[in-house]
């Protein structure tokens, strides 16, 4: 099983013996949500009973018409024998999503405690926006795909050497070459695999790119088949959207052409906006908007109209971008430009950190890659990712830090493939898989 960051949550969940909220575990498919909450919630109770709603709403629909705690407690007596007490009994219900109306059972199920319950649904940001959330009787928790300590730890890398980074990123001090050279390649491995489980176990533990690719080619057609599965009036719209993210993201502008979705000049943010929440809520593509004013907060100065649109996982892109041709990525004189491979891993990354993504663009300052919200200093940090050996080649983050220029950020950071780590003015610069500790 591979070490995931969600297990101290999940245990920590299931040692709580102060009546929590039930706990709702959401993201895309193919993240691993079933996987881990199956083999973390066995070891902690002695009576474990799982229902896949995905299988039932497929075969005979067992739970299609329960509607009350009376009902789903009949229909679980007849599934499982010997479940006990809420101490020692717990309800793995999994992709709930298939029976919405399920949602609303949490509620009285928790205050009637009879059994324990853990919840996941791939799509369940979607379920909740079109019914009744139980407010008070659910804590929410977002998972993502493999960030890429999670990956380093698949690769048996070790904790000590994690935290050596750790203090090398605080301190800003110089890194080992050896360490930078073998972690720098772990981060291209990571480009070509991803953080989907299934990928990971297929390129680290099988060495086997074929197999690896194979299940991002399946992972990618679930994507755009939940599309047409679950909003029927705009399907087509939604896949040709998602389908478009690969080549919005090798233009030089990055951003969403609206008029390219169905050919329309006059094509906006607004035509479209219940297909890009489509993709946002099912956790399958990660939004970064643009402001028009780079100050905290981001929020406040968000454009409507102008949108830049990830992946959620890097593998997939590499998928579309090069299939088995794995030196695209792992040879430095490729000739092969990385841009939108970089920022589709670093936007992974942010995301799985908590981090909203935003971006500023102007004619008169230039672009800049990502702005984050400062919360502890109340202040915005801009970041700048580089993927070849010019780290040197920018013009708009030097402004942003400038602290006699028009924004005065207190600090800055590029990422790139030197092992570089200096500090110039208020602008500092390192290699690019220490992105994993900001």
């Amino acid at each position: 099983m591979f070490k995931r960051k969600i297990q101290t949550k999940l245990q920590a969940y299931y040692e709580d013996k102060n009546d929590p909220k039930i706990m709702v575990v959401y993201g895309a498919r193919q993240i691993g949500k079933s996987y881990i909450i199956r083999e973390t919630a066995r070891p902690h109770f002695k009576h474990y009973a799982e229902i896949d709603l995905k299988s039932d709403y497929e075969g005979e629909r067992l739970f299609e018409n329960v509607r009350t705690t009376k009902d789903f407690y009949l229909q679980v007596g007849s599934m499982f024998d010997g479940l006990n007490t809420y101490d020692d009994t717990i309800i793995f219900l999994d992709e709930i999503q298939f029976y919405p109306h399920l949602m609303t059972l949490l509620k009285p199920l928790k205050a009637e405690k009879r059994y324990r319950y853990i919840v996941s649904g791939s799509l369940s940001g979607i379920t909740f926006r079109h019914s009744f959330i139980p407010m008070g009787a659910i804590t929410e928790e977002r998972m993502f795909p493999m960030d890429f300590e999670e990956f380093l730890w698949a690769n048996h890398y070790s904790v000590e050497t994690i935290d050596y980074l750790r203090e090398c990123y605080l301190h800003q001090t110089p890194i080992n070459d050896g360490i930078h050279q073998y972690t720098l390649r772990l981060f291209q491995d990571y480009l070509l695999s991803g953080g989907l489980p299934d990928a990971v176990t297929q390129y680290v533990v099988n060495r086997n790119v074929s197999k690896m690719r194979q299940v991002h080619e399946e992972t990618f057609s679930y994507y755009k088949d939940d599309c047409s599965k679950y909003d029927k009036e705009h399907k087509l719209k939604i896949r040709k959207v998602y389908d478009l993210l690969s080549s919005n993201m090798a233009n030089k502008v990055k951003r969403i052409q609206f008029k390219a979705i169905e050919g329309k000049a006059d094509s906006n943010l607004e035509k479209y906006e219940d297909e890009f929440d489509y993709l946002v809520d099912a956790g399958i593509a990660l939004p970064s908007r643009a402001v028009s004013n780079p100050v905290f907060p981001l929020l406040e100065s968000r454009s409507k109209n102008l949108l830049k649109f990830y992946y959620n996982d890097v593998g997939l892109l590499t998928n579309l971008l090069y299939r088995n041709k794995i030196d695209a990525v792992l040879d430095k004189d490729s000739g092969v430009n990385l841009g939108s491979v970089y920022e589709t891993a670093v936007a992974m990354e942010l995301s799985a950190h908590g981090h909203e993504l935003y971006y500023f663009d102007s004619k008169k300052v230039g672009e800049v890659d990502f702005l984050l919200n400062d919360y502890d200093g109340l202040n915005v940090l801009p970041v700048e990712i580089k993927s070849g050996k010019d780290q040197a080649n920018f013009r708009a983050i030097p402004k942003l830090v400038d602290p006699s220029g028009n924004y005065k950020m207190p600090l800055g950071y590029i990422f790139g493939n030197k092992n570089l780590m200096e500090k110039n003015g208020n602008l500092i610069t390192m290699p690019i898989y220490l992105v994993m500790f900001l």
